[in-house]
């Protein structure tokens, strides 16, 4: 049986996937909850990461993984360290080398919301921010050679943000293809979940 693992981004939980989920059948479907993974102190980066590899560990077999914004970043580096684990990964509006300028901005309008606006995401304001700021030399451009597996790029064609990132790690990765989700910004999973299902259902039927 064929599993696939979806890890969800920054302002989502595991049930920015449930549509998601009503579109795909014939395997096993795993949704963390990302942020209640670490364990070993504050929230950053190498800690979120570390315990993903954790949580994947206890995955048998071979498995598709999909990750959205964050989420894709995490995959690419799991990918990248550990694609004998993988069967095919998807990365949905993925960045590869953090993109500087934007962090900064986006950390600074976190600092300028309310906490509560962060409540949803189960994350305390200083966690989000700790987070983003520790991804900020994040660079992986040098190690996408590494990625064995066949890798699928898929960005919402609105997504103007990481649209240009999109097509340049598709072009990078060794074994990878290119899908764009018509009429879809940045949170695919949410705004086109049915087209979405169908192209990650490919991945659980046949290669890529």
């Amino acid at each position: 049986m064929t599993r696939m693992v979806l890890l969800h981004g920054l302002g989502q939980t595991a049930d920015s996937w449930r549509d998601v989920l009503r579109e795909l059948d014939g395997g096993e479907t795993l949704c963390p909850q990302i942020f209640q993974l670490p364990t070993d102190g504050p929230l950053d980066y190498p800690r979120l990461y570390r315990a993903l590899c954790g949580y994947l560990d206890g995955v048998p077999g071979r498995f598709v993984l999909c990750g959205l914004s964050l989420g894709g970043v995490l995959a690419l580096q799991y990918a990248i360290e550990h694609g004998d684990r993988l069967s095919s990964l998807a990365l949905i509006a993925p960045q590869f080398d953090m993109p500087k300028k934007l962090l900064a901005l986006q950390n600074t309008l976190f600092r300028l919301m309310p906490a509560k606006a962060f409540e949803p995401m189960g994350l305390a304001k200083v966690d989000v921010v700790r987070l983003c700021g520790s991804m900020a030399s994040l660079n992986f451009r040098d190690r996408l050679g590494e990625v064995s597996c066949p890798a699928l790029v898929i960005c919402g064609e609105k997504d103007r943000a990481n649209l240009g990132a999109a097509r340049e790690l598709a072009r990078l990765l060794p074994k990878s293809q290119l899908r764009l989700i018509p009429r879809a910004g940045h949170e695919v999973n949410v705004q086109a979940p049915q087209e979405l299902g169908a192209v990650l259902q490919e991945l659980l039927h046949q290669d890529i």
